[in-house]
């Protein structure tokens, strides 16, 4: 396997077309639609996206056997990373989880009943924890990496407390898939069944997506930052 899908002078919208799940990995790096037949390179230039560094992003959303060696990592400019989970955070908070919500008040509505309730009550402990987890990184994690990125020591967090703590936050979303399978009434419209199951699916690749870049990605090079800078 090639280390890089494209090359930063191929076209970004071969690159989409070719694999459209990336269209929302675009918008968390500040890219928009209209770059007509412009390379990677020049939409990463005018966009202030390093062109590397959306390579590397794009490699893990397209290969699910890719992993970065560190020395790739180490000689990315990892400045666009914390910017870029932040935005995932907002997507994951503001987007999926509201429009999933909203398939399942339907279907609650459907049933006007205690099964109704459940799926209600299930998404929204995980919905909660979701964003329980993510405050934790944006509260401790992520400024702990962007001191580090500016030099500076910093002895109030390590990485090692968010590698023992980090949890599985698509894990309940198979569980909640597995209810709507085993236990959902035959009665119930659908489209929102299909569009809800579809939007799981969705978010639960996504998600994992995103604790690879996390775990593969983030933990190595805030490592390495921490060998060389807290010493």
């Amino acid at each position: 396997m090639k280390s890089r899908l494209f090359s930063s002078d191929s076209r970004l919208s071969d690159l989409v077309t070719a694999h459209p799940s990336l269209l929302a990995m675009l918008t968390r790096l500040g890219i928009s639609l209209g770059f007509g037949d412009r390379s990677i390179a020049d939409v990463c230039e005018s966009s202030g996206v390093d062109a590397e560094f959306f390579l590397l992003i794009c490699n893990v959303y397209t290969f699910n056997n890719y992993v970065p060696s560190t020395a790739t990592i180490l000689g990315t400019d990892m400045r666009d990373l914390v910017p870029y989970l932040e935005k995932s955070h907002q997507y994951y908070v503001d987007k999926r989880l509201p429009h999933i919500e909203r398939h399942l008040d339907a279907i609650a509505k459907e049933l006007q009943g205690r099964i109704g309730q459940v799926f209600l009550s299930f998404f929204k402990e995980y919905k909660n924890e979701v964003e329980a987890h993510f405050a934790h990184e944006e509260r401790d994690v992520f400024p702990h990496i962007r001191a580090l990125m500016s030099g500076k020591r910093d002895t109030t967090y390590s990485i090692g407390e968010f590698i023992h703590t980090h949890s599985d936050i698509e894990g309940k979303l198979d569980d909640l898939l597995n209810i709507v399978f085993k236990y959902l009434p035959p009665q119930v419209d659908d489209d929102n069944v299909l569009d809800v199951v579809y939007d799981i699916l969705r978010l639960s690749e996504d998600l994992k997506k995103h604790t690879f870049i996390e775990e593969k990605i983030m933990v190595p090079l805030v490592k390495h930052l921490e060998n060389a800078i807290l010493k």
